[in-house]
């Protein structure tokens, strides 16, 4: 089975879709919820992905290559039935948290060269181990391998990478389609999406966008935005590039953001997020709601006997109060921190269907206008 996505409609540059894959339907645009090790921080299941309405697990290769193992997790028949989640999941390809590791990789031609980080031993992944890892884990959607360059590189350095990349992602394609016709493959419809990078020059991820459409992939990514640049510029970097991707195939802006960067990238053309916000923010009891985040560790909570947001939905305010998710944050509470992150992947959640059901109304504009002036404010 093939990626099957279907534009529905658009407002001005904003798409309503959908994406059939072997693993269930899902509508666009949509937030993907980011479980690195095949879980959320905070103590979120696959239980609690399914009430609070994800629609698309997102897992770290590198991370599960090097603690328990690929190998270990298609003995067990894969992400899915490891991890008890029957929905899509997409899988990175490792490549961001290679290159995050500066001070030990080396780069060539073939692959990168790196060390673990958790006991230091010697790794090496290219584009066929990549393909490899992420067929072992059986993903509905598997990433390219790809370098990120830094928002700022020199133009002399962001060049020949991006020639490079180009050239991984041929070698990801012809490895996946090998893959994906040998017998004991877990998932033999997994999907390849290819990986637009340039930094932030416009001519360069232009003519990466034309160059990775030739390959006629299920789908695209945006990748190497939000590490370093202004918001601004990454909302340029979007405006110039997304109009060069096919327009007949889903558009992941990867590693973005915030509730305003979401709203400014569906108003740009794309169609799929993930980011370590709602999650992390939860954490430190940081949360969002339609106006404004608060902190709920400040005093004025103690007392306060409202719900995070009045009328939210989510497991934490339909049956507590912003004192007592405080008081156990305060307390050093385990359920605390699962309340926030709960609460803030709801929201996450909730809005892409606020945004969808404004799109299908021809509405969007206004929407996006309300939510920005709202979430400005600070609680």
């Amino acid at each position: 089975m093939s990626s099957c996505f279907k534009l529905i409609k658009k407002d001005g540059e904003a798409r309503r879709g959908e994406l059939t894959t072997v693993h269930g339907t899902v509508q666009t645009p949509l937030f993907m919820n980011v479980g690195t090790v095949a879980a959320i921080k905070g103590g979120v299941s696959s239980e609690d992905l399914e009430n609070i309405g994800c629609q698309v697990e997102l897992s770290n290769t590198y991370h599960l290559h090097v603690r328990t193992g690929d190998d270990l997790i298609k003995r067990f028949g894969g992400l899915h039935k490891f991890m008890d989640w029957h929905k899509p999941i997409l899988t990175d390809s490792g490549g961001f948290q290679v290159f995050s590791l500066a001070s030990m990789r080396k780069i060539k031609e073939e692959g990168v060269t790196f060390r673990s980080h958790i006991d230091g031993h010697k790794i090496f992944m290219g584009p066929e181990e990549s393909m490899r890892i992420q067929s072992n884990l059986g993903s509905t959607i598997a990433m390219a391998f790809d370098e990120c360059p830094p928002a700022k590189a020199a133009r002399e350095y962001v060049l020949p990478s991006v020639q490079r990349t180009e050239r991984w992602l041929a070698r990801c394609k012809a490895e996946m389609d090998r893959l994906n016709s040998l017998e004991d493959t877990i998932n033999k419809d997994q999907l390849l999406f290819g990986i637009n990078q340039g930094a932030v020059y416009n001519d360069i991820r232009i003519e990466n966008a034309k160059k990775i459409s030739e390959l006629d992939l299920p789908g695209y990514a945006i990748g190497g935005l939000a590490v370093g640049e202004t918001h601004e510029e990454m909302y340029d970097v979007i405006e110039h590039t997304a109009p060069f991707l096919p327009i007949d195939k889903p558009r992941y802006l990867m590693g973005v953001g915030t509730p305003a960067n979401i709203l400014e990238a569906v108003d740009r053309g794309i169609d799929m997020f993930d980011c370590v916000y709602p999650s992390r923010n939860g954490r430190h009891g940081h949360l969002y709601t339609h106006f404004g985040k608060i902190n709920i560790n400040n005093a004025k909570y103690a007392e306060d006997d409202r719900p995070i947001e009045e009328g939210c939905q989510c497991p934490a305010c339909r049956r507590y109060s912003r004192a007592y998710i405080r008081h156990l944050h305060k307390s050093g509470e385990m359920l605390g921190l699962r309340l926030c992150v709960l609460h803030n992947l709801y929201f996450y959640n909730h809005l892409m269907e606020e945004i969808r059901q404004a799109i299908d109304e021809d509405r969007f504009a206004s929407f996006k206008r309300e939510m920005l002036d709202n979430l400005k404010a600070e609680k």
